[in-house]
């Protein structure tokens, strides 16, 4: 555990010293005084503002409106926006850090270790965590959500809060779990399996002494197992998380097993219901208590494409995403621990269900939040978002609802809705300005002119050297 502790010192520092290169080199400016002037405002709750001003002060906006309504004053910095949409930045409200989205970075669904070890693979992913911060504001991501990792997970916030060309960063601790997962459990496992209300309560209390964001609890229910034991797991990690003022995140992919952690006081269920339609009662419980879904329409998809080795990146994956983690899909072709799984074809039922109940959801009032679930196998930081909200739209949300589900539906997830997710006077200057209207299409959200962050203005070609490691 010493020569663990060592390496993690090590691995910290490398991330200190590259957040530091990262800040200096960045040649956003600092806005003082900047205005977005002559776009059109769009978000997923007020209606558009054509011709619009947005003013900037410091790191927070300061007006918005119509160039009629906002006075520009003397000597400001002025962002000419005519022909432009300025939108809020995304948030991803479902990644995971420990894991790279390549084809090793989870040997407990396929084992691969004897090509990359396990460690080796961490290292690597541990020292590109620079450079993915950087693929996130490329992708006009300038939020995420880690819902669950290592201890060093709060390190990775940590790091990120120090880096210019990062995104903000809200994590989750080690999952609470239902069930254990040994081969990721390498000195500091990101699940831990906990088989009583007490054990789920210790590890609360462990967590919270680093402050999370977020509680999480993998409820994996199978055939055979007691729902009402592990109802009592998520009631108890829920109780002890309130007590330290922090809500709770929980894993729960079925009807029942979702409807049970709601009754014990889910505030977030970080899946879709996939396995049959919800119900009046599932519905009306989720609007009632306030929970948000995030529906991770994609991320059992990408198992399937890459360990099928039929995976094939769109446009902007090939653009944004991480090269080296795009090679290991290839890489993996070929090997014979591939080739001995069973086929798992696509179950366009499930999809439908999932999709229906994603729709119902929405159209009923329930918070939906984009999250993608990015770091899992065939599932990229950074571009997945965009995969998932035309997903998302392909289920029959608006535009509109999309675009809110992707800001203000994240900020609710963070916490932070005073802060994030809309064009609003007092809100943090997380802004997208556009080549095109993201109300027309979701697929116009890929259309980056600029990325502003904290009241820095990128451009998408000094993000794209940052997340080169240039």
């Amino acid at each position: 555990m010493r020569m663990m502790a060592g390496r993690f010192r090590r691995t910290l520092l490398v991330l200190a010293v590259a957040a530091g290169v990262l800040g200096a080199a960045s040649r956003g400016a600092r806005a003082e005084g900047l205005a977005i002037v002559g776009a059109t405002v769009v978000d997923g709750a007020a209606a558009p503002i054509p011709d619009a001003v947005v003013l900037i002060d410091g790191d927070r906006i300061q007006a918005v409106g119509s160039r009629a309504q906002v006075a520009l004053p003397k000597g400001i910095t002025i962002v000419d926006g005519r022909g432009k949409w300025v939108a809020p930045g995304l948030v991803d409200a479902h990644v995971h850090f420990f894991q790279s989205g390549g084809a090793y970075t989870r040997p407990d669904a396929v084992d691969l270790r004897k090509v990359r070890p396990y460690e080796r693979e961490i290292a690597l992913l541990k020292a590109a965590l620079p450079r993915t911060f950087a693929r996130y504001l490329l992708c006009g991501v300038t939020s995420v959500v880690d819902v669950g990792g290592p201890f060093w997970n709060f390190e990775v916030r940590d790091a990120a809060a120090r880096t210019a060309l990062a995104p903000r960063v809200a994590v989750a601790g080690p999952l609470i779990s239902t069930v254990d997962r040994p081969q990721l459990d390498i000195g500091d496992p990101p699940i831990i399996k906990t088989a009583t209300p007490d054990e789920a309560r210790a590890l609360v209390r462990r967590e919270l002494e680093r402050k999370p964001d977020l509680m999480k609890v993998w409820f994996v229910f199978r055939p055979g197992d007691d729902l009402a034991a592990g109802k009592a797991l998520v009631a108890a990690t829920v109780d002890e998380a309130r007590k330290g003022g922090v809500r709770t995140a929980v894993h729960a992919t079925e009807l029942e097993t979702a409807r049970a952690a709601v009754e014990a006081g889910a505030d977030v269920l970080v899946h879709s219901v996939f396995d049959k339609p919800v119900d009046d009662a599932f519905v009306d419980l989720l609007k009632r208590r306030g929970v948000v879904y995030i529906p991770t329409l994609f991320v059992r998809t990408g198992y399937t494409l890459v360990l099928s080795g039929t995976f094939t990146p769109t446009p902007a994956e090939r653009r944004w995403a991480d090269p080296d983690v795009l090679a290991t899909f290839d890489e993996v072709k070929s090997r014979p621990e591939l080739a001995s799984r069973p086929r798992r074809a696509p179950d366009p039922e499930s999809e439908r269900v999932t999709a229906q109940n994603l729709k119902r959801l929405s159209d009923a009032g329930v918070t939906i939040a984009a999250g993608t679930d990015a770091g899992n196998i065939g599932t990229l930081h950074g571009p997945s978002i965009f995969r998932e909200l035309r997903l998302m739209a392909d289920a029959g949300l608006t535009t509109r609802q999309v675009l809110a589900s992707a800001t203000a539906g994240g900020a609710r997830v963070m916490g932070r809705e005073k802060d994030l997710g809309a064009v609003a006077p007092g809100k943090l200057a997380d802004l997208l300005i556009l080549d095109r209207d993201p109300l027309v299409d979701v697929a116009n959200l890929e259309a980056i002119h600029r990325v502003v962050k904290g009241g820095r203005v990128y451009t998408p070609e000094e993000l794209a050297r940052a997340a080169a490691g240039r």
